[in-house]
This record gives structure tokens, sequence and C-alpha cells, in this order.
């Protein structure tokens, strides 16, 4: 099977040259996607974990907001399209392999997550011995959430489909 990324950027050769080269040559998986990570460009938070296909990174290079895949519809998304919050990117970063993206963007005042907070990682876990799996109970780290969903997103497809 010829994956459109294979047309699109630099055939990944030899490793000195994906490790070390100057030219994009990004690795995406068997169903043709890429892992991302996005941050804050202001307060260096994370706020998501996404992916990308070959389209919707090509996307983000050229308009310079966030486009997503969503697995679940398997289609294009771009982020804050329905809620207003759009990401624009400040700066693209790829890792040593070239099979994982790091966005920084800026969301100005918005929010990132479809349950309202402004991080999707807005709850952290407890560190240290685990008595019960099943009674680990996580901490809120934002307080607020930063807009009501069922506002955002009435009459909209499930974002949690995302």
């Amino acid at each position: 099977m010829l994956h459109n990324y294979l047309i699109m950027f630099k055939k990944r050769e030899n490793i000195v040259e994906i490790e070390e080269g100057k030219l994009l040559s990004p690795k995406f998986d068997n169903d043709g996607l890429i892992p991302v990570i996005t941050m804050c460009s202001k307060t260096k938070d994370v706020l998501m974990h996404g992916y990308m296909n070959v389209e919707a990174f090509k996307k983000t290079i050229e308009t310079k907001e966030a486009h997503y895949f969503s697995r679940s519809r398997q289609q294009i998304w771009h982020k804050g399209k329905t809620s207003g919050f759009t990401q624009k990117v400040t700066e693209i970063r790829i890792d040593d392999d070239q099979d994982s993206i790091w966005l920084t963007v800026d969301i100005g005042d918005g929010s990132s997550c479809h349950v309202g907070y402004r991080s999707c990682f807005y709850r952290s876990i407890p560190l240290g011995p685990i008595e019960n799996g099943r009674e680990i109970e996580m901490k809120f780290e934002e307080k607020e959430k930063s807009f009501d969903p069922e506002v955002v997103y009435k009459g909209q497809p499930n974002p949690t489909k995302i």
C-alpha cells in the first residue's frame, strides 16, 4: 500500500537522514496517523494529545491553525471550529525519529478540552503505594471550567467522539 505521505514528504531512507538531517520525513503508523502533543505557548501547560493524518498535518502547517484526525469519526477536525477556541500554531517540532509531533499553540483566553476545562489534563493521579487500584482518587488541578460544553456544543456532534 502506497502511503500519501510518501508523495507529500521526503521518503524515509536512512536513520542518519531521519535523525540528523534537515528534511522533514515523518513516520505515520499503519493507520496513517502520527501522535501530537499540544502545549500552550503562554503557560507551557500540555493542553491535549491527538493524532494527525497527512492531510491534517499539511493543513496545520499551511493554515497555522491546528487540525487533527478524529479516529472515532474518521475525519479531519479543525480544532475550535465549533467552540471558537482555535489553536493558533506558534511552533511545530518533531521528535528525533520523526514519529511524533509537538505543537505549541496560542489559545488566547480559550480552552482546548471539550469537557470545558482549559487543558484536557485537568486531573492528577496520586503517587505512592497502591492498596486498591479501583479506588484511586484523582485530584482536580483545574478548579473551574472555562466554558459550559452544553451551551457551546448544543446541537453539534458529540465532541467526545473526536
